[in-house]
């Protein structure tokens, strides 16, 4: 059975610049199991000046100038994307250039090649080798152990019966 999804894809395949960052290929809204339509990209061409402010998660490929707020939701900066400005979400995944605050309710990775020039106030942070960094680092201790009980609940116990 064919559905829409499959269609618009079968007649319009995603074009894919050589070394750009595309949602499969990269922790973002598809490998948690949300649907495409759940995920906004800004074009490495687009330039954005002003406010953002969203209930989706985002990609940025180009650049964006003006704070971003994304509660609840992830961004993901892609490897052309830059930009300048304070970030507030669930969680941040740099590949590209940041410069400017974040706040992130879960976690902040920054990958590989990456630069992050600003202050990070997260429950969670993962800086791979190669990556930029220069700032503080806040951990929210609460956060972050409210998250560990979290999992630890989530997480199946085997008990052996005598």
């Amino acid at each position: 059975m064919w559905t829409k999804q499959e269609e618009v894809e079968l007649h319009n395949p995603p074009i894919q610049e050589k070394g750009s960052f595309t949602p499969s290929s990269g922790a973002t809204a598809h490998s948690r199991g949300f649907a495409s339509s759940n995920l906004a990209c800004i074009g490495s061409s687009l330039e954005i000046r002003g406010n953002i402010t969203g209930k989706e998660d985002l990609q940025i490929d180009g650049k964006v100038d003006g704070p971003i707020s994304l509660e609840g939701q992830t961004l993901t900066v892609g490897r052309t994307g830059q930009v300048s400005s304070n970030v507030t979400a669930q969680e941040v995944v740099v590949y590209g250039i940041i410069t400017g605050n974040l706040v992130a309710r879960d976690r902040v990775e920054i990958k590989k090649g990456a630069s992050v020039t600003g202050d990070i106030a997260t429950a969670r942070i993962g800086i791979e080798d190669g990556a930029h960094f220069k700032g503080r680092i806040e951990i929210d201790r609460a956060r972050s152990l409210a998250a560990a009980d979290i999992q630890s609940i989530s997480a199946p116990t085997v008990t052996e019966a005598n």
